[in-house]
């Protein structure tokens, strides 16, 4: 297979988490956004950190950060591009990045060959849950990046309707496992109560071991 790079979206602000950092909230014996590394560095050749504000901060992840190209919160896709513009500079000959958000703790250990399996001769892949359209877990063109921020200049902010006007494959995952409890593999954090929950679940985890 050839390199892929890989992009953790961490660049929206955490409002129903009271405006924290989530992705740097303890989960077991480490925070958020280290799980989600944890599970995709793996699987990829190189790994950035689509974030904003102070980079210093995210230190601890020993991840080159990137922000936004794009003033004012603009939405995930804001990240995506960043992230695609960063691999077209500092990957030569790497064309294609896979993007997941950094409160995702429990993405799959296969996610990017499933995706890149399954792409067949569609431009682009996503993943699809029971729960939902994921647009921003997904294989996308490192050439992409040039129309997306042309896009993002004329206004377009909705990942689900960039990706399906792109023709994407939609990639079905089925729900994962975990300490018992069954879950989908990309159940997200956004609430307090969300993040009391993962840490159940991976002190339940680790007990099991």
């Amino acid at each position: 297979m050839e390199q892929i790079a890989g992009i953790i979206l961490a660049g929206g602000q955490s409002r129903r988490m009271g405006g924290v950092d989530k992705g740097l909230l303890p989960l077991g014996q480490e925070p958020v956004l280290a799980e989600v590394a944890g599970r995709l560095a793996p699987q990829v050749s190189r790994l950035v950190l689509s974030a904003n504000g102070d980079p210093a901060r995210f230190a601890g992840l020993g991840l080159p950060v990137v922000p936004d190209s794009v003033d004012g919160f603009q939405g995930p896709l804001a990240g995506v591009e960043a992230g695609l513009s960063w691999v077209r500079r500092e990957c030569p000959g790497v064309s294609w990045a896979v993007t997941v958000p950094g409160d995702t703790p429990f993405i799959p250990r296969d996610l990017v060959a499933r995706l890149v399996q399954a792409r067949g001769g569609s431009p682009m892949a996503v993943a699809v849950s029971a729960a939902a359209l994921h647009p921003v877990i997904g294989l996308w063109p490192v050439s992409m990046a040039g129309d997306l921020a042309r896009a993002l200049a004329r206004g377009e902010r909705r990942a689900s309707t960039w990706v399906r006007a792109q023709g994407a494959a939609e990639v079905p995952f089925d729900a994962v496992t975990v300490a018992g409890d069954a879950l989908d593999p990309f159940f997200n954090i956004n609430t307090p109560g969300d993040l009391d929950y993962a840490r159940s679940l991976i002190a339940r985890a680790t007990a099991a071991l």
